[in-house]
């Protein structure tokens, strides 16, 4: 069966070529299971390589087990969780923080999908008071939800206030790679810079068959987390097929990252001479987030999927994988040239 490449999320492609070729590679005789065989071992060096030597990391095998498995090491149920109202924790895990952890999280309104020191002070009310959630820890999305990149000035006023007030950092890193990318900066550097106290570094949306990593800075917030890993039915057996993938991330994810940037900014630049579609939020990494006329939607739908992101308003997300190819791009704009240019434009676009 033939599938048409789709806009809809860097989750719809298939799997890298030279992942699928690692999987292969890897698939040999026999191996010790749960982590202890020769490449997960291997793996986990690189993983130290690329995040700092006093890191310690662990595979699971999705992004809301990265990121709430993350945080129940992080904090108590009686804390509180600081992110954005379009976070991930918020809008997208099902309530998995509030079930597996038992914590709340408090909520910010975010501009450009970001949340800032001194809406992180804001939240930091009735401390120590007994009837009330007590904070814990912060958690920001690089990039985030909306494609942006928190800048360097950013990421250090938010570990600032952090410190300041005790709390852990957390990063949601679906997409690290990306923001390492934009800032132009290694995966070393950029974590040195903002400090997390955990990372939840993607790997399926740069490609993957499937597989996450939790990175801890901190050894003593990693030392059960074993435990909490196998509680949770995160534990791989087979666990050299996820670290081979990884081995072979962290060799191409410059050139994954900046394909994948660069198509987006081809898509932009395409859009520029459509007077109608407004551009929502700077293109800092994979995705595009244009408002277009409501009656455009259905016919371009036909031609590629993509999600409607905000029905109040008509703004999409439009989102660039690894395989896509500016021929793929062209394609759709000649599709939304046909529709400025035809009847469809002058519909009602309300």
């Amino acid at each position: 069966m033939h599938f048409k490449k789709s806009l809809g999320s860097d989750n719809h492609s298939g799997i890298h070529p030279e992942f699928l070729k690692s999987i292969i590679d890897v698939n040999n005789s026999h191996a010790p299971s749960y982590g202890t065989d020769s490449v997960t071992k291997c793996a986990l060096k690189l993983f130290k390589k690329n995040f700092g030597s006093q890191s310690e990391s662990f595979f699971v095998f999705n992004g809301t087990a990265a990121n709430v498995l993350c945080l129940k090491a992080l904090i108590k149920s009686y804390q509180s969780v600081i992110c954005t109202d379009i976070s991930h924790l918020n809008l997208d895990e099902c309530a998995a923080p509030e079930a597996i952890i038992g914590c709340k999280l408090e909520v910010i309104k975010s501009v450009d999908g970001k949340l800032t020191a001194p809406q992180i002070e804001e939240k930091l009310t009735r401390l120590g008071d007994q009837h009330h959630t007590q904070p814990g820890c912060v958690s920001i999305t690089q990039p985030t939800e909306v494609g942006t990149v928190y800048s360097i000035e950013e990421l250090q006023d938010i570990k600032k206030t952090c410190l300041k007030h005790s709390l852990k950092l957390h990063i949601d890193g679906a997409r690290y790679i990306l923001a390492a990318h934009y800032l132009n900066l290694t995966l070393l550097e950029l974590t040195n810079i903002a400090q997390p106290d955990a990372l939840s570094f993607g790997g399926t949306k740069n490609g993957l068959l499937f597989g996450e990593a939790v990175v801890f800075f901190n050894k003593d917030l990693a030392k059960d987390f074993k435990f909490l890993r196998k509680q949770a039915m995160q534990l791989p057996s087979k666990s050299r097929f996820l670290a081979a993938q990884f081995i072979k991330l962290f060799e191409l994810w410059p050139e994954i990252a900046g394909h994948e940037h660069s198509m987006a900014k081809y898509l932009l630049q395409k859009l520029e001479p459509f007077k109608k579609i407004k551009i929502k939020h700077p293109v800092q990494a994979n995705s595009v987030f244009p408002s277009v006329p409501r009656a455009w939607i259905k016919p371009l739908k036909n031609k590629c999927f993509f999600y409607v992101w905000d029905e109040t308003n008509w703004t999409l997300r439009w989102m660039c994988s690894f395989d896509t190819t500016k021929q793929d791009i062209d394609f759709f704009i000649q599709a939304i040239n046909e529709l400025s240019d035809g009847s469809a434009d002058g519909l009602n676009e309300l």
